[in-house]
């Protein structure tokens, strides 16, 4: 009976230690799609800087943000030279850095591998992305959105910049592998049905992620779009706004016209606040979402007010100490 036991007892470890490893050594294995070729044409570039600067937001972590002013915009200069740093202080399980996405970069990367990072969240040596990178969004647009962001990062300056590694804590560097998967890709909807675009736009830009509290690093999907999130900032903390249709707490009561109005207020750099030393910023990228085009911003409008309403009110700012400020 005791050998028995130990026997038992032998499979199953090693069992244990072939998943681990398995799951360390030989996941995530995305598939390369070899004909991938993607054509570094003028109406490529504009459509990728379109949906790079103010859609996707690509460069939101992978450039420098200029945190003296309102919202944080880019600092000029710096398109992509990554470095941005995130750590166990903002909740993620390590030591991450944004990567340079620049030529200096990926000037070895194939379109195909670039693709792969992309949308499955895999990097050209088989390392698995961590999903602070939305590649599980970006996984289920449009093919031919994808390549005129690869067009425009293509086009940008060379900026030699050396990243640090990442440090993953443990079972994070195990679990990280199991992350990405295949894209499943879609078919971008017409404009003209506003909101399936809108839905498209909404996922496109990966606004759930923000405006949805967490739990151990997962959305709650019972909460999708009533806000609440925070981050965590050098004077304190702020929080996402619920944007379901809630008439008492979320953009319920707001027109298209005031939604619109409320991004295009902040579309001139120059006009941006600057912020006092001791007060809370917010992360949201409001300079950057500024340049959506309007009907873009309409459908995502009326794609929000096909959401169920949450009830759920937000206090936008939490200090660190009674001395900070909000604005």
């Amino acid at each position: 009976m005791k050998k028995m036991v130990l026997s038992i007892v032998l499979v199953l470890i090693i069992l244990i230690v072939g998943a681990a490893s398995y799951v360390k050594f030989v996941l995530p294995q995305i598939p390369l799609l070899s004909d991938i070729k993607v054509d570094v044409t003028p109406e490529r570039i504009k459509r990728g800087e379109y949906l790079t600067n103010h859609v996707t937001l690509c460069m939101d972590c992978h450039s420098t943000r200029d945190w003296s002013k309102f919202s944080g915009p880019l600092t000029p200069g710096t398109l992509g030279r990554g470095g941005e740093y995130f750590d166990e202080k903002v909740d993620m399980p390590g030591h991450f850095y944004s990567k340079n996405i620049t030529p200096f970069s990926l000037e070895n990367w194939t379109d195909a591998e670039i693709f792969r990072a992309i949308t499955s969240g895999e990097n050209k040596d088989g390392i698995a992305l961590f999903p602070l990178m939305p590649y599980l969004y970006y996984g289920t647009m449009d093919k031919e959105d994808i390549y005129d962001i690869i067009a425009y990062i293509r086009s940008l300056p060379s900026i030699d910049s050396q990243i640090p590694k990442r440090s993953l804590n443990f079972p994070m560097n195990f679990i990280v592998n199991t992350f990405p998967k295949k894209a499943q890709l879609s078919i971008k909807p017409s404009k003209s049905d506003t909101i399936r675009y809108g839905a498209y736009l909404t996922n496109a830009s990966a606004c759930i992620e923000c405006h949805t509290q967490v739990k151990k690093g997962q959305i709650i999907p019972e909460l999708a779009f009533a806000g609440g999130r925070e981050f965590l900032g050098p004077n304190g903390i702020s929080i996402s706004a619920n944007i379901t249709p809630d008439t008492n707490t979320g953009i319920g009561k707001w027109s298209a016209a005031n939604f619109v109005q409320r991004f295009k207020a902040y579309q001139n750099l120059d006009s941006l606040p600057i912020m006092d030393k001791n007060e809370i910023n917010t992360v949201m990228p409001w300079y950057m979402f500024s340049g959506m085009e309007e009907s873009d911003l309409i459908a995502i409008y009326k794609y929000l007010h096909t959401l169920k309403p949450i009830e759920h009110s937000v206090n936008h700012f939490k200090p660190l100490d009674e001395t900070a400020q909000v604005k």
